[in-house]
């Protein structure tokens, strides 16, 4: 079999096969996409952009677009989840997202206020985010469960090889903004094209009937009346946050905050620390989700990644420089990509009802989401308030220390 042949849901142990594989490698390039997006344009181009416009109010403008921003993606997410598992297909809304965001894309790169530039990345939250809700859902559709700790470290490579992709590209155009934003919605468009063209779409049941409003929305968050997928929100919502009330500003960092040598620009040094970051995160991604399945044991890998992620925070308190900061982006990356992958897996492990996986795993990215409306304006208070960014690394490695610890209560997974 091969990957244009539609792969139906399955729940027993299973080798992982050569259609699996082709699957894998398709998610594997759709989600770099998305990621390549996310970390190209929220981390490189959008900071640059804002800047240019208003360098004297740059954190608390970008803190404002961030978080109304991160609304729109908390909203749609879940939504286009549950409207993906009552049509049945999921190609259709990968598809319409990708497309769309190339349409918001195009017209942030051609504005020149804050204000439009901020509707303009609100459209593109919302319309990644029904791309994203498709795509994820393909794991607990199509892949068995005893093969989910890999499946979630392959494709979790995605992080590394997206946020790679998108730094450089985001680092090369960032002086050609429209260009720049027209060749990322060029690349999540084109991705999604290759994974619905490869990947044949056929509903995986009959469309489920119409519900009254009430019920849909008792419906939609029953998944939080669930013990285990409940704390596995809540970790997944602090470790986020920790993440990226940091990550948010690395821009803006490296400007005002550590001390780069003579001659490198903040988005140059970008370049350099964003592949070191991804290099480990790639290793512990792969790593974590093969020894995860292996040992049968996702808790300890997801807590120790945790707690690692909030005590490396420590190190550009410690040692603002630049040599810090290559130490921390190693460290942070080895933590952050051995959390993603074994708790992806984790949560799968975890859904309430298999036939409503992509509405469930719509609520669970609203851990995802959800923080990142929270995370700017924190971060932007934390640091106009608190006097720079060593307040700002501290609370983000609190955060992540308490995620660790709301992994402990889950019950049905070692």
């Amino acid at each position: 079999m091969t990957a244009t042949e539609v792969l139906q849901p399955t729940t027993g142990p299973a080798p992982e096969t050569p259609r699996h594989r082709g699957l894998l490698t398709l998610l594997l390039v759709a989600n770099a996409s998305m990621l390549a997006v996310y970390m190209g344009v929220g981390a490189v181009l959008l900071p640059t952009q804002i800047e240019a416009i208003d360098p004297a109010h740059k954190v608390a403008i970008l803190g404002v677009v961030g978080g109304i921003s991160a609304v729109f993606a908390t909203a749609f997410n879940p939504i286009a989840g549950a409207l993906s598992d009552r049509t049945g297909r999921r190609n259709p809304w990968i598809l319409g997202g990708a497309f769309a965001s190339l349409a918001g894309l195009a017209f942030i790169g051609s504005v020149h206020t804050a204000l439009l530039v901020g509707i303009g990345w609100c459209l593109v939250q919302a319309t990644m985010n029904v791309y994203q809700a498709a795509v994820t859902a393909v794991v607990p559709d199509r892949i068995p469960a005893a093969r989910r700790g890999t499946a979630s470290a392959l494709v979790g490579l995605a992080l590394p090889i997206g946020g790679t992709v998108g730094v450089l590209i985001g680092s090369q155009t960032a002086h050609h903004l429209r260009t720049g934003y027209l060749v990322f919605g060029v690349l999540v468009a084109g991705a999604a094209l290759l994974l619905t063209t490869l990947c044949r779409d056929v509903p995986r049941r009959e469309p489920a009937p119409a519900v009254p409003r009430r019920e849909q929305l008792a419906a939609f968050l029953s998944a939080l009346s669930h013990h285990d997928f409940r704390w596995a929100f809540i970790g997944r919502a602090l470790m986020v946050l920790g993440y990226f009330s940091v990550a948010g500003y690395q821009l803006y960092i490296l400007d005002d905050h550590i001390a780069l040598p003579a001659g490198l620009e903040p988005a140059a040094a970008m370049a350099i620390l964003t592949p070191v970051s991804m290099v480990a995160m790639a290793v512990s991604t792969v790593v974590g989700g093969l020894l995860s399945d292996r040992w049968n044991r996702r808790k300890v890998f997801v807590a120790v990644s945790a707690a690692l992620a909030g005590l490396v925070m420590a190190v550009p308190v410690i040692s603002p420089t630049w040599t810090g900061m290559i130490v921390f982006s190693a460290l942070n990356g080895l933590a952050f990509g051995c959390f993603m992958a074994v708790d992806t897996a984790l949560v799968t492990l975890v859904l309430p009802r298999a036939e409503d996986a992509a509405r469930d795993m719509g609520v669970l990215n609203i851990a995802n989401a959800g923080p990142q409306i929270i995370a700017p304006f924190v971060a932007s208070a934390i640091v106009t308030t608190l006097g720079g960014y060593t307040p700002l690394f501290l609370v983000g490695g609190a955060l992540s220390l308490l995620g660790a610890l709301a992994i402990l209560p889950i019950r049905s997974v070692r």
